[in-house]
């Protein structure tokens, strides 16, 4: 058989086709009525992936709408993993790291009332120990501290009372500690010096020839009148007496070196005995350190003798101790020596603030400086310079038994700031440093706004131990009444009341 054409295929393959695409269209068209009688059918999976979508969605819808409910927590929620919160407006505030509870409005001032306003009760006033004052405008003196201490004046504060001769300690007057007045008996002295006892016998001895001198020459005298004898005679008298007299002299000076008072030497002319003991009084303050109105008060630092103790001349007794002026020894740096000779030059009032060993600092005002010396510290290159500083009493009692003790305010060894006066600023707020607090970056103050205290930001333009400028922005006026101290309480207590934590140093300063 030969091969079948091309030609000869075509008719047969023809047929099958149209009886293929005659079933196809039969199958389509029994598929499209079918469509339109039943709904179609969906498998499993999709089923699961239209209810996920549907479920979210819901979810999506529900979000939005809470979402004023559930995106503050969230935000405090990240906060608090990261130990720190801020607001709305950037401000940061502390978080509850144990429970993440968290103000998020805390420590803002434009927020409500309550986190700028604090109201105090009695209790809490007097806990604070609040005082107010009134805000004005005055001038204020900028100034550096310097360091000093308290010291003794050389030569001036100690005297040392000493043995004046050879003798017997026979009592001991003062008690140590005591106070005293110049002239009070300190020491009785039973002499024993040879010097002593002779010069009193030969004094003793001038004066019985003089007494016989004079009663020589008055009888002379009355002679030589009379014309019995001659005129030379009663002149050689005379001389006599001037040069008995003379003698007599100086051998009471000799007794007043050896230390015997002019009273005592008096007393030896009256009575005509040998002086066999002598007091040892108390001397007068060198130079003026007391004031005319004020008594001369000397302390009894120390006591160096018992009775029946033997003492040559120049022996120590005791010493004795004047208060009544002390020194300011001040240590400026040597870059400051330009001020402090300007201050000196100009006589520049100063002021010192005195440690009271715990207590609140006393303060002196109006104090001058006195010297500055004329060498700088070679290791730590300091100015030494002295300001002269006044003593206060404050303790003066006498015992039943007479012995009279009494107490200074300022004590050598007390540490001391000087403020010295280096510029002055015209019409400036100033209050106390306790009057403002520190959080951050921010200064406060506390204004009394009928009963409640308001907090009000401030710009502190200078500050220093005691006082603080602030800046004349309108946020304070003049008249308006602040918390002159308390402000540190003040403000622990209002962060307390508003939930925040609070660091216990912030704002507070040493």
């Amino acid at each position: 058989m030969s091969p079948m054409t091309p030609r000869d295929r075509s008719p047969a393959v023809g047929q099958r086709a149209d009886h293929l695409g005659s079933a196809n269209r039969s199958q389509r068209t029994e598929a499209t009525s079918d469509s339109r009688i039943r709904p179609p059918r969906f498998t499993q999976r999709q089923f699961l992936v239209l209810a996920a979508v549907a479920i979210a969605v819901a979810a999506v819808a529900a979000g939005h709408l809470s979402r004023d409910w559930w995106l503050p927590r969230a935000s405090q929620f990240f906060a608090v993993g990261q130990g720190r919160l801020h607001d709305s407006d950037g401000h940061r505030t502390v978080a509850d790291d144990e429970h993440g509870e968290v103000d998020a409005h805390a420590d803002h001032d434009h927020s409500s009332g309550a986190e700028t306003s604090l109201a105090l009760s009695e209790q809490a006033k007097k806990n604070i120990g609040l005082r107010l004052m009134t805000v004005g405008l005055r001038d204020f003196d900028r100034t550096i501290s310097v360091p000093a201490m308290v010291k003794e004046r050389p030569g001036r504060t100690e005297i040392k009372v000493s043995a004046p001769m050879t003798g017997i300690v026979t009592q001991v007057y003062p008690i140590r500690g005591e106070a005293v007045t110049p002239g009070a008996p300190l020491f009785d002295l039973r002499l024993t010096h040879e010097d002593l006892v002779v010069t009193q016998s030969e004094f003793l001895e001038t004066l019985e020839r003089l007494d016989v001198i004079k009663l020589e020459v008055a009888r002379l005298d009355k002679v030589t009148s009379s014309g019995a004898i001659a005129g030379r005679r009663l002149l050689e008298r005379q001389y006599e007496q001037q040069q008995t007299e003379a003698r007599l002299r100086a051998q009471q000076q000799a007794l007043i070196l050896h230390g015997i008072t002019e009273n005592q030497v008096n007393e030896i002319k009256t009575t005509r005995k040998l002086l066999q003991q002598v007091t040892i009084w108390a001397p007068h303050p060198t130079g003026a350190s007391h004031e005319k109105a004020n008594e001369p008060l000397l302390q009894v630092s120390n006591i160096e003798v018992s009775p029946g103790e033997q003492v040559e001349a120049g022996d120590p007794l005791g010493v004795l101790s004047d208060h009544a002026t002390l020194y300011l020894e001040g240590k400026g740096f040597e870059e400051d020596s330009e001020q402090l000779n300007d201050a000196a030059n100009q006589g520049t009032p100063i002021t010192a603030v005195v440690e009271a060993d715990g207590k609140a600092s006393h303060t002196v005002p109006d104090l001058k400086i006195l010297y500055l010396e004329n060498q700088v510290e070679v290791e730590s290159r300091a100015l030494r310079f002295y300001v002269r500083l006044p003593n206060q009493l404050v303790r003066n009692t006498k015992t039943k038994d007479g012995h009279r003790f009494i107490g200074w305010r300022f004590k050598p060894g007390q540490r001391v700031q000087l403020l010295i006066p280096v510029e002055q600023w015209k019409n400036r707020i100033v209050l106390p440093v306790d009057a403002i607090v520190q959080d951050g970056a921010h200064w406060f103050v506390f204004q009394q706004d009928g009963n409640r205290f308001d907090r009000k930001p401030v710009h502190v333009e200078y500050r220093d131990p005691r006082w603080a400028v602030i800046a004349s922005d309108g946020t304070l006026l003049p008249g308006d009444i602040v918390a002159a101290s308390g402000a540190y309480q003040m403000h622990l207590t209002m962060k307390n009341q508003a939930g925040g934590g609070v660091d216990p140093h912030a704002g507070h300063h040493h």
